[in-house]
């Protein structure tokens, strides 16, 4: 696998990085903003060298889903290896940092029970790091507050607040988040109260997040917000004088308007552009001395452009970028949702039902080009209607253990109408006497006609997958529309479906690369007034978005100190 010979330390080495990504990508530009629906009906197959898809026909589930994670096989094209090869080695590096070593005095502190109440895995895992590397953070800038900006339901804020002992303003736009944000800080309030006076050790002020319920659009938006926080209100410091007339503990951004106040943006996968507004809003508003930030939903992004050369859209924002007409597209931004690491933890089963899923989508796009040309044209959605089946799957894996053992199970879930059901009996392994072959061994092409799967079952699933969608889309379904026959047409191509998937799949890594080193190279054009940098600081198997972009302003009096 190949390793990332780029940096990104300074302006100049991120622009060069940038530069070879975007010479890497130009001849790759049909792949990348390919219409995956339209597969069977525009052939997009033939768009790849005819060598590559041949050889990739022929490969295991699993190599395939190895490849957006850069595993190559030796018996490939040359080509064929040194596109990934080649793909990966500008990559940047998302295994978890060292996070002691990156981020020296960081104390990642383990949650308790109540704090960590409602929150499944992959949220323990992610609250507990980046409450953690917030609290660093702030503590180096001297932050009198943090802001969560996209709070959700305020587990960050509450850690932060409770655990660290920082004042937080949580904002969000919705208003259910709002009120369970403080229906938990109550709890979570009650519950250090209660252990206050259990242990004798003396009461002290609590900081409880204060939310604010509000839409982000623009980044002046979030500049008022900013600065109103911090000014505070009457109302809400005679509160804070009642509870507390010591003054123990009370936050100093809400108790003197006059002092000089400063404060942290921070935001767990704050979705499109509400990222892009966060690190705008770091350099525009002087009392923000720093942000932490992890971006998601790429997808959502504007790339609209204005006139007089300024921009307010989401990609790209460097100068340098900008200056060079760079566009995406939304496919492209599509793509960069991409995670090598799902793919990679995908089973055998899951990999097949993915790419059968994908295949009977677009044969569907063949039947609504067929008999509804002009639903075509509005490009419609009929939502994800393999998402279930594939969890499904996933909490069957156990049950695949047994196959394995020369078990064969002929049960058979019913799934809602809705969902196109895969039965795992298509997949049922015979003897392990009988076959010596497991299944992950057997090339891709040849499972149509292993382990007992007729082409009638299969289309039989198609069937209902297209009835499924049409009544999505308000369709009556028709005997006039001849499904057999649109199948019969796409099925010798359905085994490409997979290799071609695969392929644009390990493109997606590089256009997330792509768009955190343009955010980057935003924050390094301001020159010595800020340091900033990319840092992936949680496990990437849990939480596959998990690049962080730390940034903080240059004080002379906190570098001097």
């Amino acid at each position: 696998m190949g390793e990332c010979r780029y940096s990104c330390k300074s302006a100049d080495e991120t622009l060069a990085w940038i530069n070879e990504i975007v010479h890497f990508l130009a001849p790759y530009s049909s792949l990348i903003n390919a219409h995956v629906v339209n597969f069977f009906k525009d052939r997009l197959w033939e768009n790849v060298d005819a060598e590559w898809m041949e050889c990739l026909r022929r490969e295991s589930v699993q190599n395939l889903l190895l490849i957006p994670s850069g595993a190559v096989q030796d018996e490939w094209p040359t080509s064929l290896k040194e596109f990934i090869l080649k793909l990966r080695s500008m990559v940047f590096c998302q295994e978890q940092a060292d996070m002691s070593m990156a981020l020296p005095g960081l104390q990642i502190a383990s949650l308790n029970s109540v704090l960590a109440q409602g929150m499944n895995v992959k949220k323990k895992h992610e609250v507990e790091i980046l409450s953690a590397v917030i609290s660093t953070v702030a503590n180096s800038v001297r932050a009198d507050a943090v802001a969560d900006v996209g709070a959700g339901q305020g587990y960050v804020a509450q850690v932060l607040a409770f655990q660290y002992q920082h004042p937080v303003i949580a904002i969000d736009a919705c208003s259910h988040h709002g009120r369970v944000t403080d229906a938990r800080a109550e709890k979570i309030k009650k519950y250090y109260t209660s252990q206050m006076i259990k242990s004798g050790s003396g009461m002290r002020s609590l900081n409880v997040p204060k939310t604010i319920t509000c839409r982000i659009l623009s980044t002046d938006s979030l500049k008022t917000l900013v600065e109103i926080s911090l000014t505070g209100d009457d109302v809400e410091q005679s509160r804070l004088k009642a509870e507390n007339q010591q003054d123990l503990g009370k936050p100093h951004w809400l108790s003197n308007a006059n002092k000089k106040s400063s404060i942290v943006l921070a935001g767990l996968h704050a979705c499109g552009d509400l990222s892009v507004t966060m690190l705008k809003t770091f350099l525009e508003c002087k009392d923000v001395k720093a942000v932490v930030s992890l971006g998601c939903c790429y997808n959502l992004l504007s790339e609209e452009r204005i006139e007089d050369g300024e921009s307010q859209c989401g990609f790209p924002m460097s100068h340098a970028v900008r200056s060079t007409s760079l566009s995406l597209g939304k496919r492209a931004r599509d793509l960069a949702c991409q995670s090598a690491e799902r793919w990679r933890s995908l089973d055998m089963h899951a990999g097949i039902h993915n790419f059968e899923l994908h295949a009977f989508r677009a044969a569907f796009q063949m039947v609504l080009s067929k008999y509804y040309p002009e639903i075509v044209t509005s490009t419609p959605s009929i939502g994800r209607k393999g998402k279930a089946l594939r969890r499904r799957h996933q909490r069957r894996s156990a049950e695949s253990q047994l196959h394995l053992k020369g078990s064969t199970c002929h049960s058979r879930q019913k799934c809602p109408p809705e969902v196109p059901s895969v039965s795992e009996t298509d997949w049922t392994l015979g003897s392990i006497s009988e076959i010596q072959t497991l299944p992950s061994e057997i090339p891709y092409s040849e499972r149509a006609g292993y382990e007992g799967t007729k082409s009638d079952d299969t289309f039989l699933h198609f069937e209902n997958f297209c009835r499924s969608g049409l009544s999505h889309l308000g369709i009556k379904h028709s005997q006039d529309i001849n499904l057999q026959g649109i199948w019969k047409e796409a099925e010798p191509f359905a085994d490409l479906v997979g290799p071609y998937w695969s392929l644009r799949a390990a493109l997606g890594p590089l256009l997330e690369t792509l768009i955190l080193l343009d955010r980057l190279l935003f924050l390094q054009e301001q020159g010595s007034a800020l340091e900033a940098c990319l840092l992936p600081i949680f496990d990437p198997n849990i939480s596959p978005r998990n690049v962080a972009i730390i940034a903080k302003k240059i004080d002379k009096d906190i570098r001097s100190s």
